[in-house]
């Protein structure tokens, strides 16, 4: 579970490029044929290295890349807690922006014995997997006793376009918020791409010392795999999606002890693992 991070990270701010930038479009149709500015999302090449290693190129929206950083290294196993990231730097290049990290001994050594090489696109979650016995990692079964009320997901799902800035002026991204149990959503993080999203709000969670027992994640996309194991790895026990899960990522969840969630949208949803922690959902 996330509960801290180091004091050195919690104010580290780094070069931030826009998220988004207008153009010219020709419209056409319904009355509004001609000339005009559309705005668009931004699609940034993102370099992680650890140590003066490259490990990963991704392409994400070039906005809260500390918390893609520390939630990128927490989610793919690179650091097992946030206290074995010595230090993070942003840094803007000249095809995009470079993030420097420093790992403890311990991680990096773990990291080199992995040998694990991405190249990532936009919303690729297993990018640069060598075997395919790299593809399922090793995670203990979630013991997460906090239920979710399900009226507090459906309320959140309703009202989760209208807390999107970034989708709201280019349409072009999706969102990963955090739903602690009793509250509405708190934190809330945009990429274009979805599992930099999810990689983002896990930093943010992380930043701000949240214990990830303590609530859900809701997803404006799939629920496929990488994103339960993403969620499942920092130990949140919850995972609601607005559109389908695949069958892959509902037997993870099953395996994990994870609650997963699809279709939540328009007052319903539908439960595909351990309904036993939604309130007001019997597992039948």
């Amino acid at each position: 579970m996330i509960v801290a991070e180091p004091e050195h990270l919690a104010a580290a701010e780094g070069p931030s490029r826009p998220a988004a930038s207008a153009v010219s479009v020709r419209r056409c149709g319904h009355g509004a044929d001609g000339p005009g500015l559309d705005w668009v999302a931004e699609e940034t090449p993102i370099a992680l290295e650890y140590n003066g290693i490259a490990h990963a190129v991704m392409l994400a929206s070039p906005v809260a890349l500390e918390d893609f950083a520390i939630g990128f290294s927490l989610s793919e196993g690179i650091i097992a807690a946030p206290r074995e990231l010595l230090d993070l730097e942003v840094e803007p290049a000249a095809e995009g922006v470079r993030i420097a990290m420093r790992l403890t001994g311990a991680a990096f050594a773990r990291l080199k014995g992995r040998r694990r090489g991405l190249e990532g696109r936009t919303g690729c979650g297993l990018c640069g997997v060598e075997r395919l016995e790299q593809v399922r990692r090793p995670l203990p079964a979630l013991r997460v006793a906090a239920r979710i009320d399900v009226q507090d997901i459906m309320v959140a799902m309703n009202h989760f376009d209208e807390c999107q800035d970034l989708r709201s002026l280019t349409g072009a991204t999706h969102a990963a918020a955090w739903l602690p149990v009793g509250q509405a959503p708190t934190l809330l993080r945009e990429d274009v791409g979805r599992h930099n999203a999810l990689d983002k709000l896990i930093g943010a969670l992380a930043r701000a010392r949240v214990d990830t027992a303590q609530g859900a994640v809701l997803l404006t996309c799939r629920a496929s795999f990488e994103m339960v194991q993403k969620a499942a790895a920092v130990g949140i026990g919850s995972v609601v999606a607005r559109s389908a899960p695949t069958a892959l990522a509902v037997r993870c969840a099953q395996a994990l002890g994870l609650s997963l969630v699809g279709f939540a949208r328009r007052g319903r949803l539908v439960v595909y693992s351990h309904g036993e922690r939604l309130s007001g959902c019997d597992d039948k």
